[in-house]
């Protein structure tokens, strides 16, 4: 039997344009991880690691299904927009493999997956509707993984013979990586934004403003201990970062 429109809440615009951007970014995650996973192939990178990479890329096609059979109970019926130019990974000029690896493991894993724990933790707090709630409820699950995986690939990058080069080279480059992931999640203009409808809320949504917040939680609590463990300093990176 299909969902009973009736028993849900109502769902607005931005409940649906919100769970129909999240179908299209679990498949740009597929899509990305899935490169990534090729690349430690390529560099003879642990089992482990490639083993838990495939299994992301079916944790983020998973996601993707639920997410739109979210949107489709919220009432939205058009299709994914998806730009197939970011469904991929790029090398960086012609230093070893290892360096893009450790770029992306650091950008889309450490800093991006570690955020989104805590993110889809408030999301998932008030969401009603059973459909949404199994969704962010299997996400949240998956996502811790997801973290780990990520913190588990720069260790492992750190201990290879290129680890003192790798390294040099993330405290190159987190500033400018710390600065996107502080665009995305916490740009001037949304920390002003304090609250949403009840309606939008128990749809698995929140107001933009936390999203600074919870970025700033994670900071402490998560990015400067974890990159300490492996010798980086994330307060300096942070530094000098902009957002």
């Amino acid at each position: 039997m299909g969902i009973k429109r009736a028993t849900l809440p109502d769902a607005s615009a931005r409940v649906r344009s919100e769970w129909l951007r999240r179908v299209e970014a679990e498949y740009r995650s597929a899509a990305i991880t899935q490169h990534l996973t090729l690349w430690l192939i390529q560099i003879a990178a642990s089992p482990d690691l490639i083993r838990d990479g495939l299994r992301i890329v079916d944790d983020e096609l998973v996601h993707a299904e639920m997410s739109h059979a979210v949107y489709q109970a919220a009432g939205g019926s058009d299709p994914p927009k998806i730009d197939r130019n970011t469904l991929g990974l790029r090398r960086i000029g012609s230093d070893p493999l290892e360096n893009d690896v450790l770029r992306c493991g650091v950008d889309v894993f450490c800093l991006g997956e570690t955020v989104a724990v805590r993110l889809f933790k408030e999301l998932r707090a008030d969401c009603k509707p059973p459909v949404a709630r199994r969704a962010l409820d299997r996400i949240l699950k998956d996502e811790v993984r997801h973290r780990d995986f990520g913190w588990s690939l720069l260790e492992w990058l750190s201990e290879t013979p290129l680890g003192p080069d790798l390294k040099t080279l993330a405290e190159r480059e987190l500033p400018a990586m710390f600065t996107r992931v502080r665009n995305a999640y916490a740009p001037e203009g949304a920390r002003d934004e304090t609250s949403i409808p009840d309606t939008d809320r128990a749809w698995g949504l929140m107001p933009n403003g936390w999203y600074g917040k919870i970025l700033e939680e994670v900071f402490e609590r998560d990015y400067v201990p974890r990159f300490n463990a492996v010798g980086i300093d994330a307060r300096s990176a942070w530094s000098k970062s902009s957002g």
